[in-house]
């Protein structure tokens, strides 16, 4: 390969710039930080927390429905529910309207934690949105949404 065939710095620093996977990537994984942290003292991560949000339900749900939500695929969520699992937190058990379905259901303890949990969360997203304060927050959730 000669000089001539590289890409020029500009591109790279164009790229680096107008890249907006490139932007939210960093962005998540700041506040996938910011989030783990708060809820460190719990012994939660964002995305468990996320989880355990994800199935507060009236009745628990079956696994797509979950999936799609946090935008994971089935095999991503069942290896998340483990750690979760195993802290006595959720229970998965079949689905007695189709054996071969699973219903995941936040214990008891998982409802405590998730109790516990909501005020971090709160208080976390506050400072987070005061962080943002300058921008359209409401335009930035509709614009992100629209992707996902």
């Amino acid at each position: 390969m000669t000089d001539e065939a590289l890409i020029p710095y500009e591109t790279t620093l164009f790229v680096r710039d107008h890249c907006l996977c490139l932007h939210v990537q960093r962005a998540a994984r700041a506040l996938a930080r910011r989030f783990d942290e708060a809820l460190r003292p719990l012994g939660l991560t964002n995305g468990q927390f996320s989880l355990l949000m994800a199935l507060n339900r009236p009745a628990p749900p079956p696994m797509g429905p979950v999936a799609a939500v946090l935008a994971m695929d089935r095999t991503t969520l069942t290896a998340a529910l483990k750690p979760l699992e195993r802290r006595g937190l959720v229970v998965v058990e079949p689905d007695p309207r189709d054996r071969r379905g699973r219903l995941l259901r936040l214990t008891a303890e998982g409802r405590r934690l998730l109790s516990e949990a909501l005020p971090v969360w709160t208080a976390t997203h506050a400072a987070v949105d005061a962080d943002l304060a300058a921008f359209d927050i409401e335009a930035l959730r509709a614009g992100l949404r629209a992707l996902g």
